[in-house]
């Protein structure tokens, strides 16, 4: 595994990434109550790909890892440091949590089935996936404005499927609904508030505008300023900012071991 200069493990550089991240990627609330919701009882949580600490429930005892000096440096002081290390390659003994989690991270994982082997080879309990449905991606209005940021997306990140098979056990595959302010700013949060997607920083916090060239930044923001201002993206997208709630391509991947239940 080639690690970047930071120690970023997999396909993007969060020595860049994170300048900007936490300003925008702020947990959103009723999205960690469906998550901490589906640890069940869980006491000790492993959080793989950790960040900055996004989603990590408070009354648990949490061992984040993650592979990024830049991003551990970010983690508030009130949370626990984050070990050094990747999915692929967890330094625990079999068995060492009642449950892990994972947020918009399994796209980044340098080799997915070893990391989910790893993963579940150290949890007794539940495994809790954050991520997107590949095949949802595209049904963004974003993809008449940039179709490369999403194709990327949809290149990257794992099928549910996919996720189901390398976990075991009995899986549950939910939507998760999207609110209106909300605070976590991956794409998808911002499809009432276009506004904000011209705002570069908050573009760098999504990693797959990493993948984009300048190009490709400065024709979406040409091209999305002037239908903002004509009125165009309002005539055709103008009911979304009416929606409380958005059912993306956002989803919660849910595995618990045969014969175990999350709570």
């Amino acid at each position: 595994m080639v690690r970047m200069r930071d120690g970023s493990a997999g396909d993007a550089d969060y020595g860049v990434i994170a300048r900007t991240y936490t300003d925008h990627r702020q947990p959103e609330p009723r999205i960690a109550e469906l998550l901490h919701t589906a640890l069940g009882d869980a006491r000790t949580v492993l959080n793989v790909g950790a960040g900055a600490g996004s989603y990590e429930p408070a009354d648990r005892d949490v061992t984040p890892v993650e592979p990024s000096a830049s991003m551990r440096a970010r983690r508030p002081g009130h949370l626990p440091a984050a070990v050094d290390g990747t999915a692929e390659s967890l330094p625990f003994p079999d068995d060492s949590f009642d449950a892990a989690m994972t947020t918009f991270s399994v796209h980044q994982w340098s080799d997915l089935g070893r990391g989910l082997a790893e993963v579940r080879r150290v949890t007794t309990g539940p495994v809790v996936v954050l991520t997107c449905d590949p095949a949802l991606v595209r049904d963004f209005w974003l993809y008449d404005y940039c179709p490369e940021v999403l194709d990327t997306e949809a290149r990257r990140y794992p099928e549910p499927s996919v996720l189901a098979e390398g976990l075991g056990g009995t899986t549950t595959v939910t939507r998760v609904p999207i609110p209106l302010d909300c605070s976590d700013g991956f794409n998808e949060a911002y499809y009432a508030r276009p506004e904000v997607l011209l705002d570069p920083g908050a573009r760098q916090a999504c990693s797959a505008w990493s993948f984009v060239d300048e190009a490709a930044h400065t024709r979406f923001h040409e091209h999305l300023s002037r239908d903002l201002r004509d009125g165009t993206w309002d005539a055709r997208h103008g009911h979304l900012r009416e929606l409380p709630e958005w059912e993306g391509s956002l989803v919660l991947v849910v595995s618990t071991p045969e014969g175990r239940s999350k709570a």
